[in-house]
């Protein structure tokens, strides 16, 4: 049961405005990094979560990303058409197909990683290392709550 507030309620207050115009800042800030390697801070996500699981399948990337289908493949088009990840049948005869990272992909994440490190460690100077921590696990927490 929720309780009314006399104070009417502004987007000031709303907690999807909040996270969502910090999930912009943060971004921002990811991306100036990130786009020294050639990838956004998306692409960035998904090429270290396929080198962390090579030949993971559409389906169990999109819900370990919470993204659905559709969204993963249009941000996988690119990354594909710039040789960076492969998709392959697993086996022959199989209709299911896994994701891997070419040789490129390799050393695009490579280098990646790099500059992913330096967006860490301004983004924990500005915001300090444990509050940064502790907001990792809030928002993990929020996103493993189904």
């Amino acid at each position: 049961m929720t309780s009314a507030s006399t104070t009417p309620s502004t987007y000031l207050d709303c907690n999807c405005f909040a996270i969502r115009q910090a999930a912009r800042y943060v971004s921002q800030l990811y991306e100036r990094h990130l786009s020294e390697a050639g990838l956004t801070a998306a692409q960035f996500t998904l090429v270290a979560a396929i080198a962390r699981r090579p030949g993971v399948q559409m389906a169990d990337l999109a819900d370990a990303m919470v993204m659905d289908r559709t969204t993963l493949v249009r941000a996988l088009k690119p990354l594909q058409r710039d040789g960076i990840v492969e998709a392959a049948p697993e086996s022959s005869g199989s209709r299911a197909v896994g994701l891997r990272l070419s040789a490129t992909g390799k050393e695009t994440l490579a280098q990646a990683v790099l500059r992913w490190q330096a967006a860490q460690v301004e983004f924990e100077e500005k915001f300090g290392q444990d509050r940064a921590r502790e907001l990792r696990k809030s928002l993990f927490a929020l996103t493993s709550t189904g």
